[in-house]
């Protein structure tokens, strides 16, 4: 019986792949050179706000992982590298952008993969001179990174991105960058953590004293609710910040990020947009929410010493990917140009509602890559 679902799981994730393939090709010969963030009605937005361009790094990230997903020999794999580096050389000056907090969204999925390849130093530099940009965010008095909407404003979003300046204080050796690193962990883990494991989206602080003053929001629906999207953020960010920091203290949050993440999810794991969202809101799920948790799980599972645990955040992941092949893949949507359908941008300002969203393509083929690992051992 274990060994018929583990077979059944293999053809589904390798069929979702083979699809996830399919659409990003038709995505580069359709639309060459372009970076998605959303579709509308099933069709990438070519005109939509992006704000700080934080999904640039997502499209090339989903090439590198198609080309070590095939594996060397394959010619195809060759194809997907050559596609890879030719989407990833235009971020490189993104290095330097002090707009955003979002340098970990564009650099890793590209640079470091692309350096983890070949180990071409200047690859390594991209990542090190990005690491220091975003530890200039810091801010001394609050102890935090501020986000690109204000410096009084830290997000959630951003445990997604500081893993990069522990990257980069690994790297070169300096204390002070993973100072900060560790500084903004601890200050997101006191104040946008809950008791219960879920989170608060944002925190605004006091400029001149550094004191929180209180919660906020901007895609959650309220600040004291639990945003699925921004609690899958910090499930996967402390687990990455505890991989480099080996701060058992991040090991402990991503954890209790996680049991609110399956105690409060559907029974599929797929998640409302926001766990505390009125029924009359419709309950609308979050794909792209799921397949972050399902990445994070992947993740976490190796990092917990109690084997029981590290079991049931792999078989909880590849639950949620299951579910996410089965039932919201575009397959078999005439003219839909995503590869997860049901995920939610921003509520608020009704944008990406339903749709097919880039992260979400990127962490489900992400997740499904690292099953396969084990599945085809």
């Amino acid at each position: 019986m274990i060994q018929f679902e583990l077979d059944t799981d293999r053809r589904l994730f390798e069929d979702a792949m083979a699809f996830a393939q399919s659409q990003v090709r038709s995505l580069i010969e359709k639309h060459p050179d372009f970076y998605p963030l959303h579709t509308e009605g099933g069709q990438w937005q070519h005109d939509m706000p992006i704000w700080t361009h934080w999904c640039d790094g997502f499209l090339p990230g989903m090439m590198w992982i198609f080309h070590r997903y095939l594996g060397a020999g394959d010619p195809r794999a060759d194809w997907w590298m050559d596609q890879a580096i030719r989407y990833t050389k235009p971020l490189e000056k993104r290095k330097f952008d002090d707009n955003t907090h979002d340098h970990g969204f564009i650099l890793m999925p590209t640079y470091l993969r692309w350096y983890q390849v070949t180990e071409q130093p200047e690859l390594k530099q991209v990542l090190l001179t990005a690491g220091q940009t975003l530890a200039q965010r810091y801010q001394e008095r609050g102890a935090y990174l501020c986000s690109f909407a204000a410096e009084n404003s830290n997000f959630i979003d951003i445990m997604m991105n500081v893993g990069l300046i522990f990257y980069a204080s690994r790297e070169t050796g300096d204390q002070l960058l993973r100072d900060i690193a560790l500084r903004h962990c601890l200050t997101t883990r006191k104040y946008l953590v809950r008791g219960d494991g879920s989170v608060a989206h944002e925190g605004i602080f006091d400029i001149e004293t550094g004191e929180f003053l209180h919660h906020a929001t901007q895609q959650g629906w309220r600040p004291d609710s639990c945003w699925s999207r921004g609690l899958a953020w910090a499930l996967y960010g402390f687990s990455l910040c505890y991989e480099y920091s080996r701060d058992p203290r991040f090991l402990e949050t991503a954890q209790a990020c996680a049991h609110y993440y399956i105690t409060h999810a559907n029974a599929d794991g797929v998640p409302a947009w926001d766990f505390n969202a009125p029924t009359d809101s419709g309950r609308m799920v979050d794909t792209s929410a799921a397949a972050i948790t399902a990445s994070g799980l992947f993740r976490l599972c190796r990092m917990v010493p109690d084997p029981i645990k590290a079991h049931f955040y792999w078989t909880t992941a590849v639950r949620i990917t299951r579910s996410l092949c089965e039932k919201h893949l575009a397959k078999g949507t005439p003219g839909w140009e995503g590869v997860l359908k049901n995920s939610v941008y921003h509520m608020h300002k009704g944008l990406g509602v339903n749709e097919s969203v880039i992260w979400g393509d990127f962490y489900l083929v992400e997740a499904i890559e690292l099953a396969m690992r084990q599945l085809r051992g």
